[in-house]
């Protein structure tokens, strides 16, 4: 099984946190992108996420290899939504476990900032008004890059 999930229903979070609880790990750090109720000062009402999905999934995978790969961590587990959500719903959760916690920190940035760069996946927003409207979901620039030096030393944060 894939440890990174792209969903089009809810997933149940806390099965996911209890596969990171593993002796190995001294530590857990989780992540949750949530539908905001605004956005450039729009009223928003929710999102409809489209993702190529066997795309998405390729590189979800390949993102979570890199993260183990970079970081001492023990096991990650990343999920994206996909279809109709309201405001509240998580529309991303990344969990890792490690055994000391900088280490998961870094790794959990590391993850979102990849997702947010490379994954195939296109956000329509739904507002308030009944107007809709195609909106990018994806960064210019990954914050880790910019902001954790050549070995991931987190300087500053640029969000």
């Amino acid at each position: 099984m894939s440890r990174f999930i792209m969903a089009a229903a809810p997933v149940d979070l806390a099965a996911l946190r209890d596969e990171l609880h593993v002796s190995r790990a001294g530590g857990y750090c989780a992540f949750e992108g949530w539908v905001r109720e605004t956005n450039e000062g729009r009223a928003v009402s929710g999102l409809d996420y489209e993702s190529y999905e066997a795309l998405a999934l390729n590189e979800g995978a390949a993102i979570l290899a890199e993260a183990q790969t970079r970081f001492e961590i023990s096991d990650s587990i990343a999920m994206h939504r996909t279809g109709s959500l309201d405001v509240g719903d998580i529309a991303v959760w990344i969990g890792v476990s490690a055994p000391h916690r900088d280490a998961a920190f870094r790794a959990c940035r590391y993850i979102i900032d990849e997702i947010k760069f490379r994954l195939p996946v296109w956000k329509k927003e739904r507002y308030l008004d009944g107007d809709t409207q195609w909106v990018a979901c994806h960064h210019l620039h990954r914050d880790h890059d910019h902001a954790h030096g050549a070995h991931g030393a987190h300087g500053h944060d640029h969000d």
